[in-house]
C-alpha cells in the first residue's frame, strides 16, 4: 500500500515537471520565434500587424478544424462546441476581442523595438495596472503589502530604464509600447471575467471566439503595412512562412499549456513559474544576442522579478485568509 502511494506521489511530481518545463520551452520559444520575425536582417519584414494577423488566423483555423473534427470523432477529440458567428456571441465577445488586438499588437511592438533581454522589465508594470484597473473598476481595495511590492516593481522597472539608456540600447518607443502592452494585458484580463460565463468558462472556446474575430478585425489595419506586404517575395519566403506558423502554433499552445499548468499546480505556482522563466529567458537572451550587461541592469531585473514574486505570495494569502474567513461565517 505505501509502494502504491510513493508510486502514485512520483508519477504527480513527474507530471507536474514535465508540464513546468513544456511550459518554460514553448513560453520562451514564443518569444524568440516573434523576436526573429519581427527585427531579425535576414527576414526584412517590418510588419508587425501582419505577423498578429496572420498568427491569430492560424489559431482560428486550427480551432475550427478542432472543432469540427470533435463532432466527427467526440471520443478521439474534446473541443467545447460553439459558434463564433452566432449574434449573440459576438455582441457579447466582440468588444473583448478589440482588447485582444490591441494586446497583441502592443505586445509585438515592444518587441519589435527592444531586445528580449529588456522584453520582461519593459512589460513588467502588468501587475501595477492590474491593482489601478481592478479599484477603478471592480472596486477592490489593495493592501499596503501589495501597494509595497508595486512600487518595489515600478522602482525595479525605472532602474531597468536608466541602465538601458546607459548601455546606448534604450529605445523610448518600445518602452512606451510595453507601458501600453502592460496596461492592456491587465484589462483584458479584468474584463475576460465578465466575458467568460458567456463561453460557459470554456478558455479554449473564447480563444476560438477571439482569435477568429481578431483575424476580420485585423484586415482594415494592415493598410499601414500595404507596402510590405504587397512585397511577394517576402511573403514567400519558406523560411518566412515556416516561422510564421511556427509561432502562430505556439501562440496557440501557450493557452492550453498555461491552463494545464494552474490545473496540475495552483495558480500561485504558475505565477512563481512564469516569473522564474522570466529571469531563464532573460538570462538565454543575453547569452543568445551576446548583450553583456552591467551588475545595476541585472539587479533592476531581479527587483522587478523579486516585486512580482512577493506581490504573488501576499495576494494569494491574502485570497486564503479571505476564503477562511468566508468559509466559517
Amino acid at each position: 500500500m505505501v509502494e502504491m502511494l510513493e508510486d502514485t506521489l512520483l508519477m504527480k511530481y513527474v507530471q507536474i515537471f514535465l508540464v513546468v518545463v513544456l511550459y518554460w520551452y514553448v513560453s520562451i520559444l514564443t518569444v524568440f520565434v516573434n523576436k526573429t520575425l519581427l527585427s531579425s536582417n535576414n527576414l526584412d519584414m517590418n510588419a508587425p500587424l501582419f505577423i498578429a494577423w496572420f498568427q491569430c488566423l492560424v489559431s482560428a483555423i486550427i480551432c475550427f478544424i478542432l472543432s469540427n473534427l470533435s463532432k466527427i470523432f467526440p471520443k478521439l477529440i474534446k473541443f467545447p462546441k460553439g459558434n463564433p458567428f452566432h449574434w449573440i456571441t459576438i455582441k457579447n465577445v466582440l468588444p473583448l476581442s478589440v482588447l485582444f488586438i490591441l494586446m497583441i499588437t502592443t505586445n509585438n511592438y515592444c518587441l519589435k523595438y527592444v531586445g528580449v533581454t529588456f522584453y520582461y522589465v519593459g512589460r513588467s508594470l502588468t501587475t501595477v495596472f492590474n491593482v489601478i484597473l481592478s479599484y477603478l473598476i471592480l472596486g477592490q481595495v489593495t493592501s499596503k503589502k501589495c501597494f509595497i511590492c508595486c512600487f518595489i516593481i515600478i522602482f525595479g522597472f525605472f532602474l531597468g530604464i536608466d541602465q538601458e539608456n546607459i548601455s546606448g540600447s534604450f529605445s523610448l518607443v518600445g518602452t512606451v509600447f510595453g507601458v501600453l502592452s502592460s496596461f492592456s494585458l491587465a484589462y483584458y484580463s479584468i474584463q475576460i471575467k465578465k466575458v467568460l460565463p458567456f463561453v460557459n468558462n470554456k478558455i479554449w472556446l473564447l480563444s476560438y471566439y477571439n482569435n477568429v474575430y481578431a483575424s476580420v478585425l485585423f484586415i482594415p489595419l494592415l493598410i499601414v503595412e500595404f507596402q510590405e506586404i504587397s512585397n511577394l517575395s517576402k511573403l514567400t519566403d519558406y523560411k518566412f512562412l515556416l516561422l510564421m506558423i511556427v509561432g502562430g502554433l505556439c501562440g496557440l499552445s501557450i493557452g492550453y499549456i498555461t491552463a494545464l499548468q494552474v490545473q496540475v499546480t495552483s495558480p500561485l505556482t504558475h505565477n512563481i513559474s512564469g516569473t522564474a522563466k522570466a529571469c531563464f529567458q532573460t538570462v538565454i537572451a543575453s547569452y543568445w544576442y551576446s548583450e553583456w550587461k552591467s551588475t545595476l541592469w541585472w539587479l533592476s531585473n531581479f527587483i522587478v522579478l523579486g516585486g512580482s514574486a512577493i506581490y504573488t505570495v501576499v495576494r494569494n494569502r491574502e485570497m486564503e485568509q479571505k476564503y477562511r474567513l468566508t468559509a466559517y461565517r
